[in-house]
């Protein structure tokens, strides 16, 4: 439309331009071999419009005629390239429906005159992959990595292959390599990531979640929190051996997550044995009101080395002082109590938690208080009661529980929260209705051990069960005799 435009404008142009001329009559003379022309000017301007206009017909038309050879020729390319793609588009069409002969065929297509196309190296790759052909696949891109625009395409295809046949030094070297290549490869990073915990290489897998928290791919607040729990893993690790820097990455650790329980623990625990217990009551503090562990209560009682029982109740006492109604908070303050042999305070502390289904550890400790105070029946019965009591909490880490905190997924080896709960499998299904020792069974058959996904994790038990069961029903038999 626009060019339709553009000539009626030109026409309108030509026409007022040659009425000008009318008006404005003349005469032009042309001298030539001896003879004389005469014309208006109109037609003399008429005359060598055309005749520009027949020098440019001709002069286009042996032109046509000269490369008419190389237009034949890229046209026959074009209409060539042109089914090229036509079959590279199929090829990918069948690759995703899983038709590897057909993605096969059109990939040679393909391939036969696109040579320089990446996109056919990926068909040839699909289709391989559908075959079964790893060796096929291997080689594709490894020669993807030798092209700069393919390079990162063919380092993720070798991470896929060598994860899935186990090889994870290979993966690892070619994760690392995308990544250097381009820092912002979610892939590449997670895999990484990923490998790093595996290997328990704590400090650089802190490095590489505060790469990623720069380069955008995760969240500040869920990469301080996975960098907390990389750093306290690597304060345990090394609590026995190198105090001072296991102190460091501990408060950098609390700094970053306050909550994180095993963080706050290294660092009250080197604080307690430095004998500076108003450091190791303030992290204890800082921690405790955000996630109330008894361990947290059991390291500030033994803050200040050579304290009596008394002293150690008075200071848990003082930290649960603020959350009275709190299950961890009542178990440190009664289990402080005990120790102390204040079994009063220790039975009023534990009765708000009796009335419907107490946990095991409850149970337990009402039977020490039931014992010393020369009830040896009830004692038994509280012990009774606590073998088919609702099992304690642990640490549970991506639905496996462990006696122990740990950093990583047993499941999948990933960065996940190890929270501190009553495991589901571990609650009691319903309630007993007496309190009569039943026989204890200890049972005996093997736990299915679950695989990681990129390698070989020791996985804890979903059911380890009271640890406690045997030295209670030890206990129920010696206070039966």
């Amino acid at each position: 439309m626009i060019k339709l435009l553009w000539r009626f404008g030109l026409l309108i142009i030509a026409a007022l331009f040659f009425t000008w001329l009318a008006d404005r009559p003349g005469t032009v003379t042309i001298q030539w071999m001896g003879r004389e022309i005469q014309m208006a000017f109109v037609i003399a301007v008429a005359i060598a419009f055309l005749t520009l206009a027949l020098l440019w017909f001709v002069w286009s038309f042996f032109r046509r005629i000269w490369r008419s050879p190389t237009a034949a020729r890229d046209y026959w390319r074009f209409r060539k390239n042109r089914k090229a793609y036509e079959s590279l588009s199929r090829g990918i069409i069948a690759a995703g429906a899983g038709d590897s002969i057909a993605a096969s065929k059109h990939a040679a297509i393909a391939g036969n005159a696109l040579a320089d196309e990446p996109l056919v190296n990926v068909l040839a790759a699909q289709a391989a992959q559908l075959k079964g052909d790893r060796a096929s696949v291997k080689r594709i891109f490894e020669e993807m990595t030798k092209s700069p625009e393919t390079e990162a395409l063919g380092l993720r295809g070798l991470f896929a292959e060598a994860r899935q046949n186990g090889d994870v030094t290979s993966a690892m070297n070619h994760a690392e390599r995308a990544l250097k290549l381009n820092p912002r490869l979610a892939w590449a990073s997670s895999a990484v990531l990923q490998l790093q915990s595996l290997r328990k290489d704590w400090q650089g897998a802190a490095a590489t979640l505060q790469q990623q928290a720069k380069s955008g791919l995760m969240p500040n607040d869920e990469s301080n929190q996975k960098q907390a729990i990389m750093l306290a893993a690597q304060a345990l690790a090394i609590e026995d051996t190198d105090s001072a820097e296991a102190l460091t990455l501990a408060l950098k650790a609390h700094k970053l997550d306050a909550g994180l329980v095993p963080a706050a623990l290294v660092a009250a625990r080197i604080y307690a044995s430095q004998n500076s217990p108003r450091k190791t009551s303030k992290i204890i503090r800082e921690t405790w009101e955000r996630a109330p562990h008894p361990d947290l209560a059991e390291v500030l009682a033994h803050a200040k080395p050579g304290d009596g029982p008394e002293p150690r109740f008075e200071r848990v006492r003082d930290l649960v002082s603020g959350s009275p109604d709190s299950l961890e908070g009542a178990y440190a303050l009664a289990r402080a109590a005990v120790a102390a042999q204040r079994w009063d305070a220790a039975r009023k502390t534990l009765e708000p938690f009796l009335a419907d289904q107490p946990q095991a550890r409850f149970c337990a400790l009402m039977a020490d208080i039931e014992e010393a105070s020369g009830d040896k029946g009830r004692a038994r019965e509280w012990l009774a009661r606590a073998i088919r009591a609702p099992r304690d909490p642990m640490w549970v880490s991506d639905g496996v529980a462990s006696p122990r905190w740990v950093p990583i997924s047993p499941v999948s080896g990933e960065i996940v929260p190890c929270q501190w709960k009553t495991p589901f499998e571990m609650l009691a299904e319903q309630k007993p209705e007496t309190i009569a020792p039943p026989t204890p069974v200890v049972d005996s058959t093997p736990v299915k051990i679950a695989q990681p996904a990129m390698a070989e994790l020791p996985r804890p038990p979903d059911d380890p069960g009271l640890e406690d069961d045997i030295g209670l029903r030890n206990r129920t038999l010696a206070a039966d005799g």
